[in-house]
């Protein structure tokens, strides 16, 4: 039964932020939404029981890794000069949506001068930031819930792996089986499908090669 209450779950925030901040609809915010970057933390434990703290910077276009970084201290300050490292003065997006960390505590004035408008999600509603939350559920349960973390280079390895995993090679049904970074679709006729180990064995990139 229709109650006429509406509720927005993940990437509908974003339109229904758009469509308010400058009365758009449909095609129009979507257009915006190429200009939307989702930020957050996620947490990794260690073998010896630490704690190592990853930044994700994701566009919300094509599910686009834009930065990601690892750090056992995440102090505004880090936190500030990872959002310049992922977006030089050019290329920073109109919108950052993120939570209400404390860590980002430090960003509205380098948010602001880099013209970014801050977006910040309710309190305790990942829900608001699907897109970024869907990646962190897939490098934990593709990759981090499989290997053994010892120290922030060897996380950082890791990450670094999957990343160009997810990027290249793993198809995603939003973007009509494609992958955030696009790759072609090869004939039958260009040969036999070759498989190729990528993140230490876990996943595979298919192609079709040349006998």
């Amino acid at each position: 039964m229709s109650l006429g209450i509406y509720v927005l779950f993940g990437p509908n925030l974003a339109m229904e932020i758009l469509e308010r901040s400058y009365v758009v609809s449909g095609q129009g915010a979507r257009l915006h939404a190429q200009q939307l970057i989702a930020a957050d933390f996620f947490v990794v434990p260690t073998a010896t029981y630490r704690l190592l703290f990853v930044l994700v910077f994701l566009a919300h276009d094509r599910r686009r890794i834009v930065h990601l970084a690892v750090t056992d201290h995440p102090t505004a300050a880090w936190t500030v000069q990872q959002l310049r490292d992922a977006f030089p003065w050019d290329e920073a997006p109109r919108y950052l949506i993120r939570d209400r960390a404390h860590a980002f505590d430090g960003l509205q004035a380098s948010a602001t001068a880099m013209g970014i408008h801050e977006v910040l999600t309710a309190p305790r509603s990942p829900w608001q930031n699907a897109y970024v939350e869907r990646f962190i559920g897939s490098v934990r349960r593709e990759c981090l819930d499989h290997v053994v973390v010892l120290t922030a280079p060897g996380l950082r390895r890791i990450l670094k792996e999957y990343v160009a995993y997810y990027s290249r090679s793993r198809t995603h049904l939003g973007l009509s089986k494609d992958a955030p970074i696009s790759r072609p679709v090869a004939p039958a006729t260009a040969g036999p499908v070759a498989a190729i180990s990528q993140v230490g064995g876990l996943h595979h990139r298919y192609e079709r090669r040349a006998a």
